[in-house]
């Protein structure tokens, strides 16, 4: 167990950790204490009040300091905690970070920099899930480098298929593609819409797969090889490939394929 936790995010997640450490210490008769790294603007705020003790985040002109990795660095050795939890948004993706933390003999709560890497690149991902045996909609199989061998791709996976950026989210960088017609246009639309959001131009092709149901399993593990699922939820309400409603658990799943997600 942890003695100090750097809470390294502001608002409902910082609270709904707070929470969950004082429970985890009911349970189990232990003292953690959480400190909250806040900015000057955030010093009343509920989550800096409800936290065991408070550090300040300095303004260095290089935009957030929730984003600053030698401001976040400077407060993490001030906070003497033993351990970052980053909950979601800000650094809780960024290998970079976790690689500082480590540097600074912190322990991340969360991926380790090297699974955040591959499963950030969805081409990588895609190649894991293949050798790990999980089904994926027919695809290119790698990066497309030009629209020669985008047509080819295309003629092999067939339409309607998408092209997706290789980096990134949100949305960014992908078309749908219905025909020959569409597919030069939005090729480099994608890849333009990718370098400008993520600096990355790499794009991929994939099967578009018609009013699909978008069904999610949280997974958490441990460095010990401990690995539960928290059942699942169903995402497929979404705007502009981002979702916009989670419901959980999936209505209309069949408990086969529920089981088999789980799996």
């Amino acid at each position: 167990m942890f003695e100090r936790i750097a809470v390294v995010n502001r608002a409902e997640p910082a609270v709904r950790l707070i929470r969950a450490v004082r429970e985890l210490n009911e349970e189990h008769d232990r003292h953690t204490r959480v400190i909250a790294l806040h900015t000057e603007a955030e010093r009343r705020a509920l989550f800096v009040r409800a936290a065991d003790e408070a550090v300040l985040l300095r303004e260095t002109g290089t935009g957030s300091p929730y984003l600053d990795h030698a401001e976040l660095g400077r407060a993490l050795q001030e906070s003497g905690a033993d351990a970052a939890w980053v909950g979601w948004g800000f650094v809780a993706e960024d290998p970079a970070f976790a690689e500082l933390c480590a540097s600074l003999d912190v322990v991340f709560i969360g991926p380790s920099p090297q699974a955040m890497r591959r499963l950030g690149d969805k081409i990588e991902a895609k190649l894991l899930a293949e050798q790990c045996g999980v089904p994926v909609a027919p695809w290119s199989g790698g990066p497309v480098e030009g629209l020669a061998e985008a047509r080819r791709h295309a003629d092999v996976i067939g339409y309607p298929l998408i092209i997706k950026a290789r980096s990134g989210g949100g949305g960014r960088g992908m078309r749908v593609i219905r025909d020959d017609e569409q597919l030069e246009k939005g090729f480099f639309e994608a890849r333009n819409e990718a370098l400008n959001a993520f600096g990355d131009d790499t794009v991929f092709l994939e099967r578009f797969v018609e009013r699909p149901k978008h069904i999610e399993v949280q997974l958490v593990g441990d460095q010990h090889g401990n690995l539960v699922h928290l059942y699942e939820r169903d995402c497929s309400v979404q705007r502009r490939f981002q979702k916009v409603v989670e419901v959980a658990p999936a209505m209309n799943l069949p408990d086969h394929q529920r089981h088999l997600l789980y799996e």
